[in-house]
């Protein structure tokens, strides 16, 4: 990710990313059983409030912690599709969105798992940082999550989001250009190929016509 994309929006957008194009064709989950949260939050123990505990071996996911984060991935990618209408969604789930009150419900509702308290930090020769904490430590990872989709889709950062729809992709991205329209230079090339190609087609037909 681009270093002008902050924590939340970089969790919120990589939670969403683990639906994605496999690479024949089709689209692949990255959640489809507990290893694969595990994995993932691992690899994202860095973007987490209190890290320690989703780091290493001390985050090991189950079945229910891969249901609630799965129902609140459903809840971010209908809430993604939003941020980027009138635009197309991502075709990966555009005919089974949620409706926006219940993945608006849905997230408030896990961001609500967790009490948490304002906390002041003042180092020298810094500005005074309030952030919040988790009552009694570690918040769940929904509420984590849910916490940083909500900030995301408050932010700035909602309007620079967009659908990928180069063939065969099926991710969102953080627009890092006005000129850009891929989420990365493959998919360009893709869609330049296939534009291409369409237009050879109706030539063709047009000639043959």
């Amino acid at each position: 990710m681009a270093d002008s994309i902050d924590a939340d929006t970089r969790l919120a957008l990589d939670l969403a990313l683990t639906i994605r194009h496999d690479g024949q064709g089709g689209v692949a989950d990255d959640l489809t059983e507990p290893g694969g949260l595990t994995a993932w939050v691992r690899e994202h123990a860095d973007l987490l409030p209190g890290a320690d505990a989703f780091d290493g071996d001390a985050f090991i996911a189950d079945a229910a912690a891969l249901a609630a984060v799965c129902d609140l991935r459903a809840a971010v990618r209908a809430l993604f599709a939003r941020a980027v209408c009138p635009g197309d969604p991502s075709p990966a789930d555009a005919a089974r969105l949620l409706p926006v009150p219940q993945a608006v419900l849905r997230l408030n509702t896990a961001a609500a798992l967790a009490p948490t308290v304002p906390v002041l930090t003042w180092d020298d020769g810094a500005e005074p940082v309030v952030r919040r904490e988790a009552v009694g430590g570690a918040a769940p990872l929904p509420a984590l999550l849910a916490r940083a989709a909500l900030a995301f889709l408050a932010s700035p950062d909602r309007s620079r989001l967009h659908a990928c729809h180069a063939p065969r992709c099926v991710r969102y991205f953080i627009k890092e250009h006005p000129r850009q329209e891929w989420c990365k230079p493959s998919c360009g090339n893709r869609a330049r190929v296939a534009r291409h190609h369409e237009r050879h087609r109706k030539s063709a037909q047009a000639v043959g016509d």
